[in-house]
C-alpha cells in the first residue's frame, strides 16, 4: 500500500479558530484592504482589514442580542457576496456554527439543510427561498430569526445589539476552541442526500495555513500589499470557503463576485495577481482564444497551435536555452491575449475542483501563468494535496499538504489523514463511522501516486453528482442482472425482443417529455463542458426516486451524446405492483421490470422530471433493472452510496445499448 506525507507544520501565522483572522488582521495592519467588491455603479470597492472588523463585531453584536448562542447553526443562503464574509465571521466570532448553502440551490436541497441542521437562525440574499423557510418554519423548533440581505439584513441583525458592550464579543471569542464546529456543510456532489460534513475551527485552518505555506514562495513574489485574487469558487463551497480563509491567512485581498455578474469580464477589471478556478475555466479560455483565432483565418488558427504546441515543449524542457526563449517570444503576442483574457497581472493559478489536464498545464505555465494544481473533498476541508513552487508537477495535483498523510488503498482509493480532516457527520455516527478505514478518510476517489508521493486523481470511486466519465472496459460482473426494460431512441411504441426479457423502444425525451430531433440532442463533452450543475443532478435523481417503485437512479452522460439513466426498483413494490395489475403470480421480478405497462409507468416520472431541468440534462433513455444495487453485490458502499465505477463497469453492455440506434440491433 504506496503511502505519503508532508512532515513538519504549516509555519507563519497560525490561529486558534478562524474568528481570530479578522482581529488579527485589523490589529497589525488595519488600512490593509482585505476585501474587494463590485460597487453599485460598476467598479471595485475596496475594504480594509480595520473596516471589515468593525463591520463583523457590529454584526456578532446583533447576534448575541438575537439570542445566538455558542454551538447555534446559523444557515446562510448566500452567493459570493462581501456581506456573506461579514456573516460568517461574525458567526465564528461568537461560537455560532455557519452552514453556507448556495443561493442557487433548489428548494428540495434548502428544505433538507434547514430540517437536518435545525438552525437557529437563517440569513438568505434574498427572497428566492423565503417561501421554503416560510413553508417550513413550524417544523424548525429551534429557528427564531429570518433574515434577508436585500431588505436591509445587515442594519436588523447589528440593530438590537448596537448599544451592547463590545467587551460580550469579546468573552465570547475569547471561549472559542481549536476543536469547536465552525461549519456543516453539505456538498452540491452528492446522489443520496446530502450529510451534513462537520468541520471545526482546527479542520478549516488547518487546510488554508497548509496551502498557504506551500504557495507562499510564488506569493511573495507579488510586490507587498499588491497580492489579490479573484475566486470562481462559491464562498459557500468548502473549497470556496477554504479558499477565502487561506487568503486572509496569507494577506491576501479577496475579490467576491456574485452569480451571474460576468467573471471573465470582471478579472479583467480587478486584475489579480492570483485566479482561484476550477478546469473548466482554464479549458473555456483557451478554447474562447482558439476559436477566435480560427475565426480570423487558417493561418492564425495554425499560429495559435504552433504558440500552444511551443509553450508546452517549453514548460516540458529542462532545459531553456537562447533558441527556446527566442522562439517563444515571437508568440508573446499570443500568450499576451491569454494573461490579458485572465486580467493580465496573474502571478499565481491554483486549479481545483477536477483534475486539469496535462497539456492545458504546461500550456498555462509555459504562457507565464504558472498552475499549481490542487484536489481535496469536503471532509477534508478543502485540499490535502497541492503542488508547490519550484516542485510543480504538470497533471498532478501535488504532494500532501504539511502534516498531512495520503495513502492509496488495494482499491487505489485515497485515504488521507491529518489535522484537516472532519470527525463525522451531522447527526449520522453510522455514517461517520463508514467514512473511515483504520482511522483514515476514505475520500472517494480513485488515483496513483509515485514514489515521490505526487498524487494524480484518475477518478471517482463512489457516487458524485455530475454526469459520469466514459466507461472503462467491461470487468466480470460481481452479480447476474435479472432482467430489465430499455426505453432509449428510436421508433416511438415498437416492442421487441431482447436479452432483458422485452423492451420498450420509444421516441427521444424531450425537456418536458415532447419528442426531440436527433439533430437537436446536446452533446455532454467528455472534458466537462455542458455537464450540468450538480445541484440540478440531485434534484433530478431525487425527484425520479421518489416514484415508489424506484429504487436507485445513476445518470450517465459524460462523453456520450445525451444523458441516459440506469434505474433500480424496489422489490417489494414490484410484489404490489404485480397483484394490483393483475399480473400471473409466476412473474418473476426481471419480467415486471420488462413489462411495458410498468415502463410506460416509469417514463412517465422521467417525463415529469424533465421538465424542471434544462434540455441538455434531459433523460433521453433509460434502462429498468429489476434488482437494487447492494454492498453485497460490491456496487454499494457501507455507508449507503453507489460505487459509480464499479455500476458503470458491470453495466457497461446494458449502459452501450442505450446509445445504440435500433436499425444497429
Amino acid at each position: 500500500m504506496r503511502q505519503s506525507r508532508s512532515d513538519g507544520v504549516a509555519q507563519g501565522p497560525r490561529f486558534d479558530v478562524l474568528g481570530d483572522i479578522a482581529y488579527q488582521r485589523a490589529n497589525t495592519e488595519a488600512r490593509a484592504r482585505v476585501f474587494a467588491r463590485r460597487g453599485a455603479e460598476g467598479g471595485w470597492e475596496h475594504v480594509s482589514a480595520g473596516e471589515f472588523l468593525s463591520e463583523v463585531t457590529s454584526l456578532a453584536k446583533g447576534l448575541i442580542a438575537a439570542g445566538v448562542g455558542a454551538g447555534d447553526r446559523i444557515v446562510v443562503v448566500c452567493g459570493a457576496r462581501y456581506e456573506w464574509a461579514l456573516v460568517v465571521f461574525a458567526a465564528w466570532v461568537v461560537r455560532a456554527v455557519v452552514v453556507p448553502v448556495p443561493s442557487s440551490a433548489s428548494a428540495e436541497r434548502v428544505r433538507h439543510v434547514l430540517r437536518d441542521c435545525g438552525p437557529a437562525a437563517v440569513v438568505l440574499e434574498d427572497g428566492r427561498h423565503a417561501g421554503t423557510v416560510a413553508g417550513i418554519s413550524a417544523e424548525l423548533t429551534e429557528l427564531a430569526r429570518t433574515w434577508r440581505l436585500d431588505e436591509g439584513g445587515l442594519e436588523a441583525i447589528a440593530r438590537p445589539g448596537a448599544y451592547m458592550d463590545p467587551t460580550a464579543v469579546r468573552f465570547r471569542r475569547e471561549e472559542s476552541r481549536r476543536e469547536d464546529a465552525a461549519v456543516v456543510a453539505y456538498p452540491v456532489g452528492r446522489v443520496v442526500r446530502a450529510r451534513g460534513v462537520v468541520l471545526t475551527h482546527g479542520n478549516v485552518l488547518a487546510a488554508a495555513e497548509g496551502v498557504v505555506r506551500r504557495l507562499g514562495p510564488a506569493l511573495a513574489e507579488v510586490e507587498e500589499g499588491r497580492a489579490a485574487a479573484l475566486l470562481q469558487l462559491p464562498p459557500s463551497d468548502v473549497h470556496g470557503l477554504a479558499a477565502v480563509v487561506a487568503c486572509l491567512v496569507g494577506r491576501v485581498r479577496v475579490g467576491l463576485l456574485p452569480l451571474g455578474s460576468g467573471w471573465l469580464g470582471a478579472v479583467r477589471e480587478f486584475r489579480p495577481s492570483v485566479v482561484v478556478c476550477t478546469p473548466r475555466l482554464l479549458e473555456e479560455v483557451h478554447a474562447v482564444e482558439r476559436g477566435r483565432a480560427r475565426e480570423t483565418s487558417w493561418d492564425s488558427l495554425n499560429a495559435y497551435d504552433a504558440a500552444t504546441d511551443l509553450a508546452v515543449d517549453f514548460d516540458r524542457a529542462e532545459r531553456r536555452g537562447a533558441w527556446k526563449r527566442v522562439s517563444m517570444a515571437m508568440y508573446d503576442w499570443m500568450y499576451a491575449r491569454i494573461r490579458e483574457a485572465l486580467g493580465g497581472r496573474v502571478r499565481v493559478v491554483v486549479c481545483g475542483g477536477w483534475p486539469l489536464g496535462e497539456r492545458l498545464d504546461r500550456f498555462y505555465s509555459g504562457a507565464g501563468m504558472p498552475v499549481f494544481q490542487a484536489f481535496g473533498v469536503a471532509e477534508s476541508a478543502g485540499a490535502f494535496v497541492v503542488n508547490a513552487p519550484g516542485e510543480r508537477r504538470a497533471g498532478a495535483q501535488g504532494r500532501p499538504l504539511p502534516g498531512v498523510e495520503v495513502r492509496l488503498s488495494r482499491e487505489g482509493e485515497l485515504h488521507v489523514r491529518g489535522e484537516g480532516v472532519f470527525g463525522g457527520y451531522w447527526g449520522d455516527e453510522a455514517a461517520s463511522r463508514a467514512a473511515f478505514r483504520d482511522g483514515w478518510l476514505a475520500t472517494g476517489f480513485v488515483g496513483e501516486m509515485d514514489a515521490e508521493g505526487y498524487v494524480r486523481v484518475t477518478g471517482r470511486l463512489r457516487a458524485q453528482a455530475t454526469l459520469e466519465e466514459p466507461l472503462a472496459p467491461p470487468l466480470p460482473r460481481p452479480w447476474a442482472p435479472r432482467g430489465g426494460g430499455v426505453v432509449s431512441p428510436g421508433a416511438a411504441g415498437a416492442v421487441s425482443g431482447g436479452r432483458s426479457g422485452g423492451a420498450v423502444v420509444s421516441s427521444r425525451v424531450g425537456e418536458r417529455g415532447e419528442p426531440v430531433p436527433s439533430g437537436a440532442v446536446p452533446v455532454v463533452a467528455a472534458g466537462g463542458a455542458g455537464v450540468a450543475p450538480a445541484d440540478q443532478v440531485v434534484a433530478l435523481e431525487q425527484r425520479l426516486r421518489a416514484h415508489p417503485l424506484v429504487s436507485q437512479v445513476m445518470l450517465i452522460g459524460r462523453g456520450r451524446p445525451y444523458v441516459s439513466a440506469l434505474i433500480t426498483l424496489v422489490r417489494d413494490q414490484l410484489e404490489y405492483w404485480r397483484l394490483v395489475n393483475n399480473r400471473p403470480l409466476s412473474m418473476a421480478p426481471e419480467e415486471i421490470a420488462a413489462d411495458p405497462d410498468l415502463l410506460k409507468e416509469i417514463q412517465a416520472i422521467v417525463h415529469e422530471a424533465n421538465g424542471t431541468v434544462p434540455p441538455g440534462l434531459a433523460v433521453r433513455a433509460f434502462h429498468v433493472l429489476a434488482e437494487e444495487f447492494t454492498p453485497q453485490s460490491g456496487l454499494v458502499l457501507a455507508s449507503g452510496e453507489l460505487r459509480r465505477d464499479a455500476v458503470l463497469r458491470a453495466f457497461a453492455e446494458e449502459i452501450d445499448g442505450l446509445y445504440r440506434s435500433p436499425e444497429a440491433g
